[in-house]
């Protein structure tokens, strides 16, 4: 395998390039494992959704109060 993966790697890569921005999150110790549980209790698919939707829901507060 050469060090650019297989090519389902490469076409997922690609994907994912052209349609998605990544966001890097740094958090405490600790927080991985507060956000799991918490998007596991909210009924959310992963964290990464749990976490997006709460941003959502602080930018639409946000904006009602303008």
């Amino acid at each position: 395998m050469d060090k650019q993966g297989n090519s389902a790697t490469r076409a997922k890569n690609k994907y994912n390039t052209a349609n998605y921005d990544q966001i890097k999150l740094w958090g405490n110790k600790g927080d991985r494992e507060r956000f799991d549980a918490a998007a596991k209790k909210n009924g959310s698919n992963s964290r990464n959704a749990f976490i997006l939707e709460a941003i959502e829901e602080k930018i639409k507060r946000l904006n009602e109060g303008e």
